[in-house]
């Protein structure tokens, strides 16, 4: 009996999914695209034949690999995001482990100390200190960009990322982004350090940020860059009187941050990278900023489970 069009293709399909599943049916091999230049190669080939690059373990590769596990918009931002909460977290749970949970006291003010954390558990958990205890961890240096002291701190700088950090995203890529703001969080810590401040927070690294924006806008005569331009210095007058007025606010660690914002934003081109040569240069900055916060949280807990 001849078998109907429609029931022959059901069976083709069967029958495809059983070889499949038994070994006995394999796709054909398709072409590549080159995660570096974007070019179409062979099915066979492990390099690109446009810029050289490998196809399985270049920077390029790597960072293709691990953008389908991130968020599509802002990778880098909610990466930063994340890893400050799970740090807040686990040094909140530390607080309460050691000396329970202590509702907050004293009227309004009370916010500031809402969530508040254990000073010798930031301490532990990386928190800059005075120069010569840096110089002799200096993996504090980064660890304390993501460290926060209570709700409201973790709060407002949560805030300002998300509300900052993916247009700059954007503006220079995500590689380049995240190495802007580790970078400008060890500039703050620096300056902070020097001057024999205990500090934490990823505030210093948002001033970054924000020293990059106005970099990016001197000189600019538009009137959208000028609109900006007056933005930022508004923000920057407003931090600077908020430094005065509440105490605990570590204004070293914001002027280091800013001033090396500032100088990334009058070195890096501000676009995205367009050449070859170029998306190289900005994925060996990303993973090299990524790296140095890995290493970092891995030196703190080695640091920490080490007897004496």
């Amino acid at each position: 009996m001849a078998l109907s069009p429609r029931l022959r293709w059901k069976l083709d399909r069967m029958r495809q999914k059983l070889g499949g599943i038994f070994g006995g049916h394999k796709e054909a091999p398709r072409p590549k695209l080159c995660p570096a230049c974007g070019s179409l190669v062979g099915t066979t080939a492990t390099k690109c034949h446009q810029c050289g690059a490998s196809l399985t373990f270049s920077l390029a590769a790597a960072s293709r690999s691990l953008e389908r596990l991130m968020p599509t918009t802002s990778p880098a931002t909610y990466a930063i995001l994340t890893f400050s909460c799970l740090l807040y977290a686990v040094s909140l749970l530390a607080t309460i482990r050691e000396s329970g949970f202590v509702a907050p006291r004293g009227g309004l003010f009370a916010l500031f100390s809402l969530g508040g954390i254990n000073g010798d558990v930031l301490q532990r958990l990386g928190a800059s200190l005075p120069l010569p205890y840096d110089l002799a961890q200096p993996w504090r240096f980064v660890m304390a960009v993501f460290l926060h002291g209570g709700l409201l701190h973790i709060g407002f700088n949560m805030w300002v990322l998300m509300d900052v950090g993916p247009a700059i995203e954007e503006l220079y890529g995500s590689a380049r982004y995240l190495f802007i703001y580790v970078v400008a969080g060890i500039g703050g810590y620096l300056v902070s350090s020097a001057t024999g401040h205990f500090s934490v927070g990823g505030s210093g690294a948002l001033l970054g940020l924000i020293g990059v924006l106005l970099a990016v806008t001197a000189g600019r005569r538009s009137i959208g860059m000028q609109m900006l331009r007056s933005q930022i210095i508004k923000w920057l007058i407003y931090i600077a009187i908020l430094g005065l007025v509440i105490r605990g606010i570590d204004n070293f660690a914001h002027l280091g941050g800013f001033i090396t914002g500032f100088a990334l934003g009058k070195i890096m081109m501000d676009r995205a990278p367009a050449s070859v040569e170029e998306r190289k240069r900005a994925y060996a900055m990303g993973w090299a900023a990524a790296l140095l916060v890995v290493a970092s949280f891995a030196m703190m807990i080695l640091t920490n489970v080490r007897p004496g």
